[in-house]
């Protein structure tokens, strides 16, 4: 399996009754299993400990999906012991071998891909086809970063030798024990591609998985020791992020940092990660992913369905929570009214409700802060624009907020600029494409965007001047493929460490280049 060029896994036809009632018997499993208690994972051992967290389904936020036990500083320093141990023969290991546990927990995933599709309609509120894209880019990344590895042993060609002089020698070797602190909108494939890049190149790991998603986070733990992962590589510690997150982060024997999630937790992991602590040898490393404030350019010389189309597809799926998720939408002002119209009669067809119904677009949001926090945009939005659509929510039951747009925005107002994580779109109106991509680039952000456009001239000025680390051309501003669309932002939306590219596993290694005289 690893021998075959790399391709993305195929997307789930659901207008195929069979794959219909496979997803079906997914929920059947995952339901049969709810309320079920996990421990830690340190060293291979399963570890209970005193305190506990219910994780609960944002559909139906009585229902406890399981009871996770949570680690508290003396556990993470048991992990830590157990990484260092385990990484003195860890590193050594033959990246073949490495790349290998990778496919194999593929093909597991793959096997089940129903089931985890099902736990992440569950227990992360995934309508069927947003579970079914999670999963499959976990797949993804897993094939991918394990050919990475390979074709990352046969680096000396790279480099120069001089002959009769001397013989060169350039080697990548794995950096060390690393914190994989992961986040809840893609409880699946961001961890696993965060954990497995670690893993393949020859690291061992912490995991701290998002508070709100921690069972989809031990069944993948649980397809690496299947896999045949040995124990201790990859250790299973959640918690808190006040508590055992930052522990990790300050811990002298922690070689570097993988992180997505907000900018704010972000940027504090940066600054302490940065203080050198009592006996650490080394500078550590962060790579960080953390949001952005994204814009769809719609010009005068677009296909204006495309455009409304691409617009509340990228605003509203996964109820927003995505962080390439079009939150902005800057319309020229010949065809605002029209793009406007048109985004309102798309959005009127969508359907709320819960994600276990096959025709559900937008489910809960993740929880009550997050309902919390979206809600009270609306209060802003009513000064800062005009209300056209949505604008009301319920948390009686699950965590549901319907989408919600707002027009006649200012380029200057809070909401074009606030990150705000749900279904909330501003709408701003421009006079011309200058005023457009000025408009795009006045944010701290710079993860995705798009241009919807027929006008050559102004597709090649955006790919110049539109600051974003994804940017898209007549398409939505979301849905990222490994190895197609390497993923990572600029500025305030992380380290331009590109998720699924070419590079990406360089930065959990370090070159190390050797030359012997002839």
């Amino acid at each position: 399996m690893s021998t075959t060029p790399y391709q993305m896994e195929p997307f789930t036809d659901f207008t195929i009754e069979s794959n219909q009632l496979k997803y079906r018997q997914g929920l059947n499993i995952v339901e049969s299993y709810l309320g079920k208690a996990y421990p830690l994972v340190i060293n291979g051992q399963r570890v209970h400990s005193e305190k506990k967290m219910d994780s609960l389904n944002p559909s139906n936020h009585k229902e406890v999906v399981g009871t996770i036990h949570q680690a508290s500083i003396k556990e993470a320093d048991m992990a830590i012991q157990a990484a260092l141990t385990r990484f003195e023969s860890w590193k050594h290991v033959d990246p073949e071998v490495r790349a290998d546990v990778l496919f194999k927990s593929a093909a597991i995933i793959r096997r089940r891909k129903f089931e985890f599709s099902a736990l992440l309609t569950i227990e992360a509120g995934k309508p069927w086809a947003e579970a079914d894209a999670d999963v499959a880019e976990a797949i993804d990344f897993l094939e991918y970063y394990g050919r990475q590895m390979r074709q990352m042993t046969r680096v000396d060609d790279a480099i120069l030798s001089r002959r009769n002089v001397e013989r060169n020698e350039y080697h990548y070797i794995p950096l060390g024990v690393g914190a994989i602190i992961t986040p809840w909108n893609f409880p699946l494939a961001i961890l696993v591609g965060m954990s497995s890049a670690a893993i393949v190149s020859g690291n061992t790991i912490l995991l701290k998985p998002a508070s709100t998603t921690q069972v989809i986070a031990y069944k993948f733990v649980e397809v690496l020791e299947e896999a045949g992962l040995p124990a201790g590589v990859i250790n299973f510690i959640p918690g808190s992020g006040r508590e055992i997150g930052d522990y990790m982060v300050n811990h002298p024997k922690i070689r570097f940092i993988s992180f997505t999630g907000s900018r704010d937790v972000g940027i504090t992991i940066y600054e302490r990660a940065a203080k050198v602590q009592p006996g650490q040898i080394w500078l550590k490393r962060v790579i960080a992913e953390m949001g952005g404030k994204d814009a769809i350019i719609v010009d005068d010389q677009a296909d204006l369905d495309l455009a409304a189309d691409s617009i509340v597809r990228s605003a509203f799926g996964f109820s927003g929570q995505k962080c390439s998720a079009c939150s902005r939408a800057i319309i020229h002002e010949a065809v605002y009214d029209t793009v406007v119209a048109k985004m309102l009669d798309i959005v009127k067809t969508l359907k709320v409700g819960s994600p276990k119904e096959s025709d559900t677009f937008m489910g809960p949001v993740n929880d009550q802060n997050a309902f919390n926090k979206i809600t009270s945009y609306f209060e802003v939005g009513a000064i800062e624009g005009k209300l056209v659509f949505g604008g009301k929510a319920d948390d009686s039951h699950g965590w549901f907020i319907e989408p919600t747009i707002f027009i006649d925005v200012d380029k200057n107002a809070r909401l074009m600029h606030e990150e705000i994580f749900g279904p909330v779109l501003a709408v701003c109106k421009v006079k011309d494409f200058d005023e457009a991509l000025e408009v795009a680039n006045n944010t701290e952000y710079g993860l995705t965007g798009a241009v919807i456009s027929n006008n050559r001239e102004n597709l090649h000025r955006a790919r110049k001047e539109f600051h974003v680390g994804n940017l898209y051309f007549n398409r939505k501003c979301t849905g990222a493929i490994v190895g197609y669309q390497p993923f990572g932002g600029f500025n305030m939306s992380g380290t331009d460490s590109k998720a699924g590219g070419p590079e990406y596993l360089q930065l959990h290694m370090q070159g190390k280049t050797i030359s012997e005289t002839y």
